[in-house]
C-alpha cells in the first residue's frame, strides 16, 4: 500500500473510474448484443437497436473505452449485417 497522500488518492480514484469503465463497458456490448439479435430475428425495431449501439460505440469511444478504428469496425459490421437485410 501506497504511503504517500497523493498515492493513495490516485489508488482510489482509479478504483472509481476502474468501477465506471467495467459499467460502461458492460452496457456497451448489452446494446452490442441487443442489435446483433434484432437483426438476425428481423425485428421491426431492429434500425433503432442499431442506432443506440452505435450511439454507444460513439461514447464509449469519446471516454476512451475503444480505439476509434475498433469502434468504426464495430459501426461498420453492424451497418452491413442489417442493409443486408434491407
Amino acid at each position: 500500500m501506497a504511503n504517500i497522500k497523493s498515492a493513495k488518492k490516485r489508488v482510489r480514484v482509479n478504483a472509481v473510474k476502474a468501477e465506471q469503465n467495467k459499467a460502461l463497458k458492460s452496457e456497451l456490448k448489452t446494446a452490442i448484443k441487443k442489435a446483433d439479435l434484432a437483426i438476425v430475428n428481423g425485428d421491426e425495431n431492429r434500425a433503432e437497436a442499431v442506432k443506440a449501439a452505435v450511439k454507444k460505440i460513439d461514447q464509449a469511444c469519446a471516454k476512451g473505452l475503444l480505439h476509434k478504428n475498433n469502434a468504426a469496425r464495430k459501426k461498420s459490421s453492424m451497418t452491413l449485417k442489417l442493409n443486408k437485410l434491407a
